[in-house]
């Protein structure tokens, strides 16, 4: 225990997980750690496929880049904890390891959320303004949105995590959770924490709705454009591009505004648990499938690295 005013009183938090029958821990760490390894596998596969098929050299392609190594880091930094904590059957996290698990989640969260928006920008001047789309959206045009979307990510982050933290934590310690969040770390503050909540709900407007927002008026504009194409085949391309992106926005903004846009109040621990299971492990092995289930780009670069190696 650390003494202090400007210090916690809790050293360590102990993770309930998904369940404590040590059988169901046994076959979760088994099916865990089957679908984590598909995920960086296909996570992997994306990036190897745009850094080697010059056919895939293009803006879509890099932004996906970026989602992909996303998605390797928001699992690689709660699913290998979790599959330890599944194994040893001992759920004990230390404090820093906690908040310091909590910023890096919260901001590749935050990253995600402004690089979806910035991938729905990109679409929209690919279909809408095709004539200026290469001029616009230059090679340096696309560091610059990558590294705005990284940078935001971290920074309203930072600004969440500070405010929670100097909040006092006296106990108790037990967080019912598999991994350490924000909603749930704040119910166990020993103080009124409803100053951080509106600054953490700002924070959320600042970096959910107002992106998504962005997203949805592109892609109304698309929708527009796209209904006046002549070409069906033109169409066709459009729409099937469009529906693999509206669906990893649907599974990424659905899931993590039910969790963080929510009054404390209206949430409960079960639940929360079994929403983060999705869009913790689920979405991040269904965005790279989503992706490439129907793009013949992909298929035909993946036929291509697979006929090299015979």
């Amino acid at each position: 225990m650390m003494e202090g005013d400007n210090f916690t009183a809790v050293s360590e938090f102990v993770l309930a997980g998904l369940t404590n029958h040590r059988k169901t821990q046994i076959l979760l760490f088994v099916v865990i750690l089957i679908i984590y390894l598909f995920t960086l596998l296909g996570n992997v596969v994306i990036i190897v496929l745009v850094k080697t098929d010059s056919r895939l050299h293009t803006p879509m392609y890099f932004f996906l880049t970026q989602l992909s190594g996303l998605e390797i880091c928001y699992v690689s930094n709660i699913v290998p904890q979790m599959l330890v904590h599944l194994l040893s059957g001992n759920g004990t996290i230390s404090f820093i390891h906690c908040t310091t698990q909590m910023y890096i989640g919260l901001s590749l969260g935050s990253t995600e959320g402004l690089l979806l928006g910035v991938m729905a920008y990109d679409r929209y001047l690919a279909i809408c303004h095709p004539f200026f789309y290469t001029v616009t959206m230059d090679k340096w045009r696309r560091v610059q949105l990558t590294i705005v979307s990284w940078a935001g990510g971290f920074l309203l982050s930072m600004m969440n995590v500070g405010c929670t933290l100097r909040l006092p934590f006296c106990g108790p310690n037990h967080i019912n959770h598999f991994f350490c969040e924000l909603p749930v770390l704040l119910k166990l503050a020993c103080t009124d924490t409803y100053a951080t909540e509106t600054i953490i709900f700002g924070a959320g407007v600042l970096i959910l709705l107002v992106p998504l927002s962005a997203i949805l008026t592109s892609y109304g504009l698309i929708l527009s454009t796209v209904l006046q194409m002549q070409s069906a085949a033109g169409r066709s391309k459009a729409f099937s591009t469009c529906a693999s992106h509206l669906a990893v926005v649907a599974l990424f903004y659905g899931t993590v505004i039910y969790i963080y846009m929510r009054p404390r109040s209206r949430t409960t621990p079960d639940s929360d648990k079994k929403i983060a299971v999705f869009y913790i492990i689920v979405t991040p092995l269904l965005n790279p499938i989503i992706y490439t289930l129907r793009n013949k780009d992909v298929h035909g670069a993946l036929a291509k690295m697979l006929n090299k190696q015979h």
